[in-house]
């Protein structure tokens, strides 16, 4: 999932962008079909000497473009004939977004396939369920697991929704008007890139989009974070029902070498806050002025790539979790009837 979000890999989203619209321009006779060719044999770019240029320009686009110019050569002015920054920049990120949600959703489903066999593993193991944190009813425990099996389920629905929404891309050059760019290549160039053209662009991409992919990682980061409190109050000394594994060697405290403590649940508890912050941030990007700015810019560099990564990491920790849980059934029993039976 990190590699998604370096500088060389938006770079080459980047390039497989104009390339995209330098082979719809030939398409369509705007540009010679030999500049196509030398543009496609020649076309490359190197990370540092991009961001060199940039650090003087102060513009990423701008020294990309240049940057691939000095590869290209006098072709080159045949790239982003038409266009605008944020055609490159908006069309690529759906590229990114659309890589890491396929990433997601297949460690989602490594999670769903580790909690539905503890659920049926367990679906006779029973334990009290609770109420206000009091003793309610009998329940099993496999019951528990097949609430947090249902919630994954939806989420891979939701995953899949928002990479829909996330699959737009733009070529709809200044403030979105066409007016130095055909139509028909924003068309051609998204077909291309797997992509659907966006309906109405500004300038930019409208970032309700980008909010949906953040809610929706915020919403599988809640669900993470609802079974890790739940196993934490499980782990509790005086409950003590199931436990993280424990490997050896592994230490608790510096102090009190007894301690096995619930690190891991502890952990995606606390990376849950981060991602539900940084879907608060992607709502706040969808409310730009007039046909665009750039205030979502700088914390889209920072809050997308890393829900994505946190987002990932935590159902990658989760899955192993749950797959080494360790479940203490005469513990269940023992607290059953800790009241001398009054739940019957």
């Amino acid at each position: 999932m990190g590699d998604l979000w370096t500088d060389t890999y938006k770079f080459k989203t980047w390039l497989q962008v104009e390339i995209a619209v330098c082979e719809a321009q030939a398409e369509l006779g705007k540009i010679p079909a030999e500049a196509l060719t030398t543009i496609k044999a020649k076309a490359n770019f190197d990370t540092s000497r991009i961001l060199e240029i940039e650090a003087e320009v102060k513009h990423d686009v701008i020294a990309f473009l240049t940057n691939l110019n000095e590869y290209v050569g006098e072709e080159g002015r045949y790239i982003h004939l038409g266009m605008t920054s944020s055609d490159v920049l908006d069309t690529a990120l759906a590229l990114q977004l659309v890589a890491s949600l396929d990433i997601l959703l297949s460690q989602l489903e490594h999670l769903i396939q580790a909690i539905r066999y503890q659920a049926q593993q367990h679906r006779q193991t029973i334990m009290v369920g609770r109420s206000h944190g009091i003793h309610a009813e009998p329940i099993t425990f496999g019951f528990k697991l097949a609430g947090w099996l249902a919630e994954m389920l939806r989420h891979r629905d939701r995953l899949l929704i928002a990479q829909r929404e996330v699959a737009v891309g733009q070529i709809s050059g200044a403030v979105g008007t066409y007016a130095n760019i055909d139509p028909r290549i924003e068309t051609l160039t998204c077909q291309k890139l797997g992509l659907q053209p966006e309906a109405a662009s500004t300038q930019v991409i409208s970032r309700d989009r980008h909010a949906c992919y953040l809610q929706a990682l915020a919403l599988v980061a809640a669900s993470i974070e609802r079974f890790a409190v739940e196993i934490r109050n499980l782990q509790r000394t005086d409950v003590l029902e199931v436990e993280e594994f424990f490997a050896k060697g592994q230490k608790g405290s510096s102090a009190m070498p007894h301690k096995r403590n619930p690190i891991r649940s502890e952990r995606l508890t606390g990376l849950a806050r981060i991602i539900r912050g940084y879907a608060m941030t992607g709502l706040e990007n969808v409310a730009l002025w007039h046909e665009r700015d750039i205030s979502h810019s700088s914390a889209e560099r920072v809050i997308i790539p890393d829900a994505a990564i946190l987002t990932h990491f935590m159902l990658v920790e989760i899955t192993d979790l749950i797959k080494r849980l360790q479940v203490y059934p005469d513990n269940m029993q023992r607290n059953m009837i800790l009241y001398g039976g009054v739940t019957f």
